[in-house]
Order: structure tokens, then sequence, then C-alpha cells
């Protein structure tokens, strides 16, 4: 709906009949005077409430109804706006991958140390499981997670590529294997890989993860 269409809409409400006419017009305050909709309030008051809810709990000890409670709304509303738990969090939480500084890592052991990284992450991180079954399904969780393995895993790809002109590229490829890896496993739990020892996922994942980072292009 234009601006100038809402300035005619508004300039009739008191003398129009339609109901849906004067929904139109209500619905323009927001646009013309800048005002945030309730709606808007309403999320930023979930996602406060959430994080200090999260925050103070853990991701399994928070309930939307506390959250909701915290939020001073209902419980639907939380519902409606972020579909679920997993929803809610990968919305309202910070994430840190927490990824070992490489500088006095040798280039040849990289793929090796952000293998093992990893792999004890995704084993004792409940905040970074929720984030990813949450990824499946709902895509402004999937948003999130591409917008942390870019703005985290990107530096270091760019810090031992051959190419720095590559980095975005080998970045997105050893998150497939990361990612890849930890759906099958932890979430999926695809037999063959959940049946596999820590040392052997590593070994099995490193020297690919090394030769994205590393190999001539």
């Amino acid at each position: 709906m234009t601006p100038s269409l809402c300035q005619r809409l508004l300039a009739t409400v008191g003398r129009l009949t339609s109901l849906s006419q004067h929904l139109l017009a209500n619905g323009c305050w927001h646009m013309l005077t800048g005002m945030p909709r309730r709606s808007d309030n309403t999320r930023a008051a979930i996602l406060a409430a959430a994080r200090e809810r999260f925050a103070a709990d853990g991701f399994e000890r928070a309930t939307i109804r506390a959250i909701a409670a915290d939020a001073n709304i209902d419980p639907s509303m939380v519902m409606r706006y972020y579909g679920n738990k997993e929803g809610l969090f990968a919305a309202a939480a910070e994430f840190d991958l927490r990824l070992p500084d490489i500088s006095e890592i040798s280039p040849d052991a990289v793929g090796l140390t952000l293998v093992t990284h990893f792999f004890d992450r995704w084993s004792g991180d409940e905040t970074l499981m929720a984030l990813l079954r949450a990824a499946v399904t709902q895509d402004s969780a999937a948003e999130r997670m591409r917008t942390i393995f870019a703005a985290q895993l990107g530096p270091v790809a760019a810090r031992v590529t051959p190419d720095p002109d590559e980095a975005a590229t080998r970045a997105g490829l050893v998150a497939t294997q990361i990612l890849g890896f930890a759906l099958c496993r932890f979430v999926l739990r695809l037999p063959p890989v959940t049946d596999m020892d820590r040392d052997q996922a590593i070994a099995w994942l490193a020297p690919t993860i090394q030769r994205y980072l590393t190999a001539a292009g």
C-alpha cells in the first residue's frame, strides 16, 4: 500500500461504513507516522524476555509459558510469532562458535583442529543443537545459522586459503561437512555415522576439511 493511498484512506476515517476500509485506514497509521506496529512491540518484548530467560535457565529449563509471563503476554502469541521454543531460541540467543586461534597452528593441522573443535562443541553444547534442529524446519533459524558460519568461519578460511578470493567458497564447503555431519549424527542419528567413535569421526572428516581450506584450487 502506497503512502498516498494511505493518506486518502486516513482522511475518510469516521465517514466510512465499510469495516474493511476502516481496517485498511487504521493499518496505514504506522506507515505515515513511523510508529511501530503493535506486533513489532510484541516481538521485541518476547525476544527481550527470551534472552533473559535463556541466559538464566538455559535452553532445556526455559519454557514458553515462563517467557510469555515475563513478557506479560499470552503463550499463544509466542507460538504465533516463533513456532516453538527452538524457533524462539534461534531468534533470541547469541551464538559464538568459539573457534580456536589458528595463528599458532601449523597450516597442515588446521583441518584436524577445526574438526576436533566442532565435534566436541556439537557433542556438548545444547544451544548449537537447538539451533541446528530449528534450522531444519524454520527459515529464520536457517538464515541465522548461515550468518553465524559465514561471519565466524569465513575469517578462518581467509587466513589459510592460498587464494583469499576463494575464502567464502572454501568456508561454505567446510560448513557443508560440519553441518552435514552434525545433522546426520545428532539429529537424524544415521546409524553408520552414530556408530563411529570420536576418533574415527575426526579421522574421516579432518582430511576433507583440510583439503577444502588449503588445497590449490
